[in-house]
Formats: structure tokens, C-alpha cells, sequence
């Protein structure tokens, strides 16, 4: 079977410090949704993956930290979510409120997507995003 190159980006995820890089930005992006979803910090935490109270704070207060790749991909999910949510439902308020109201859609059980957010299942993250692009037609 012959082998392909891989592409720069997938290259660059292997590198050292690729994960630090994105770490920042991703936090700081993460506490803005939260602001707009009315996260409480358990909330927030649950759908980090539960780190320590004082490592979440610590994030929280720099802005910054050393993310794991789960957190960095749970935090991939999020911002694919808040996003897909922007487009779909373009008054922002509306957009924010949807992961807290009940949902008919068969996926939520009549629930809100948030509850399912935070089951602490990155599949759980991963089956929203989905529900959403496929909303989007995507």
C-alpha cells in the first residue's frame, strides 16, 4: 500500500507545542461562550472534562494553560458548536439561549442540548456538532 504525506496542517498537530499554541486562544474563546451560555464554573468544568477546581480557576483567571488533546478537543466541539449556532439562529441572544431550552428533536428527548453537553461525554459534544451540520445542510 503506498504512503501518503501527510498534509502541513495534520504535520503540524504532531509537533511540540502545536497543543500550548492553541491552548490560549481556545480558553479565552471558551470563556466568552461560556459568558454567552450563562455557564455556571461547574457547568464550564463538566464540559472541559472536569479538571480541578484550581486548575480551572487558574485557567480562567490567565486566560492560558496546558491543555490535554481531550480538552483541546472538547473545546474544538464547542466552538464548532457556538458557531454553527451563530449561523443557524442569526439574532445572537436567540442563538446563546438554544443550548438551555427543551429540544423536540428526538436527539434531546425534549431536554436541552446542554444537558446532553454535560452527560462528560466527548461524543456527546461530537453528536450535537453533527445535529447542528447537518441542520446547517453541511
Amino acid at each position: 500500500m503506498p504512503r501518503t504525506k501527510a498534509s502541513p496542517a495534520s504535520a503540524r498537530a504532531h509537533e511540540p507545542g502545536h497543543a500550548q499554541r492553541l491552548s490560549g486562544p481556545a480558553l479565552r474563546t471558551f470563556f466568552r461562550i461560556g459568558d454567552a451560555w450563562k455557564l455556571s464554573s461547574d457547568e464550564a468544568r463538566r464540559l472541559l472534562g472536569d479538571p480541578p477546581r484550581s486548575t480551572f480557576f487558574l485557567w480562567k483567571k490567565n486566560g492560558d494553560g496546558q491543555l490535554a488533546r481531550d480538552t483541546l478537543e472538547r473545546l474544538s466541539y464547542i466552538l464548532g458548536i457556538y458557531k454553527a449556532l451563530q449561523i443557524l439562529l442569526p439574532d445572537p441572544a436567540a442563538a446563546d439561549a438554544w443550548v438551555r431550552k427543551p429540544n423536540a428533536a428526538p436527539l434531546f428527548g425534549g431536554r436541552p442540548a446542554l444537558e446532553r453537553m454535560l452527560s462528560g461525554n466527548v461524543a456527546d459534544l461530537y453528536v450535537i456538532r453533527q445535529y447542528l451540520d447537518a441542520w446547517r445542510g453541511g
